[in-house]
């Protein structure tokens, strides 16, 4: 199992997390039809706000010191944490470090969380269930939201759990 480490991303990781943010953009792509912009670049405002909001962090995943991917969460400032947009690189994935790196962020932030992803991404839908039942067994909700000023859109899954210091609950 390679080496995993996750750590909050500073200024200085700023062009680092954009690349890894055009990777999964790009494949959430797939799922939400969105096309870059003239310059090739996807909607950034989410990761922006990641290093510029006090109610956000943007979180650096590595293996064995590569960058391996990337979470951003938000409300930290609110009642519920949201863990925004989480990614691994294909390379990563299926090895254990998307669990360990959900771990490592909401431990870093106790109280309740919420995570939202889409019935038609099937790899999202078994992660997500997975890590819930392995942080807190039986403990966790999953309900289906509609995305707020978007109608054509079917609504998302939002998975709910509580977490502590020592782990999910």
């Amino acid at each position: 199992m390679p080496d995993v480490s996750v750590r909050r991303a500073t200024a200085e990781d700023h062009a680092l997390v954009e690349r890894l943010w055009l990777m999964f953009r790009h494949d959430m792509s797939e799922f939400d039809g969105a096309l870059p912009d003239a310059d090739g670049r996807f909607r950034q405002e989410r990761l922006e706000a990641a290093f510029a909001d006090p109610g956000w962090a943007p979180y650096l995943l590595l293996s064995d010191d590569r960058p391996a991917g990337l979470a951003c969460v938000r409300a930290l400032d609110a009642p519920t944490r949201v863990l925004n947009s989480f990614f691994v690189v294909r390379g990563a994935r299926r090895s254990g470090i998307g669990l360990r790196a959900v771990r490592h962020v909401v431990t870093r932030h106790p109280g309740p969380w919420e995570v939202a992803f889409q019935d038609v991404n099937a790899g999202a839908v078994a992660f997500w269930r997975r890590v819930a039942t392995d942080l807190c067994g039986s403990a966790w909700n999953e309900e289906r939201r509609a995305v707020p000023g978007r109608p054509d859109l079917p609504p998302d899954v939002w998975i709910s759990f509580r977490a502590s210091r020592q782990g999910a609950r």
